[in-house]
């Protein structure tokens, strides 16, 4: 499912607040990606496959799963679009190895699999990792 334009510039409104972005898993919507490339805000694209990516956005093949930790050490924040809930607890922790924020859009009635707290963005709700870590 597309965003609309709307949406699409709501989102970048409120990601284009970090100077450096990685997007985990940005598959065939580049809409983001690209609205944020376009206002000056660095942006590295992730995805388990091979993906072209709009002119000013970075792509690298990684996977949350097992990444490799270089892609992500300098971001500000980490984004995900419509990301399963099994990759909610993955991308978190990525997040919390490079001391970045890390903020989601899940599809559907997924619940996110990790604390958050919840902003409602244009007509997307979008998730923010809050600071309460798990104990093991």
């Amino acid at each position: 499912m597309g965003h609309s334009r709307r949406d699409t510039d709501a989102l970048a409104d409120r990601l284009e607040a970090y100077d450096r972005l990685v997007e985990i898993g940005i598959g065939r919507r580049t809409d983001v990606a690209c609205a944020l490339a376009d206002r000056g805000v660095s942006v590295t694209a992730t995805d388990v496959h091979t993906r072209s990516v709009p002119d000013g956005v970075n792509f690298v093949a990684d996977d949350v799963v097992d990444p490799d930790i270089g892609v992500y050490e300098g971001c500000d924040a980490i984004y995900a679009l419509n990301l399963p809930p099994e990759l909610h607890r993955p991308a978190l922790e990525v997040a919390r190895r490079v001391d970045a924020e890390f903020l989601f859009t899940t599809l559907g009635g997924d619940q996110p699999a990790v604390p958050v707290r919840r902003e409602t963005i244009g007509r997307e709700t979008v998730f923010v990792a809050t600071s309460q870590r798990t104990e093991p």
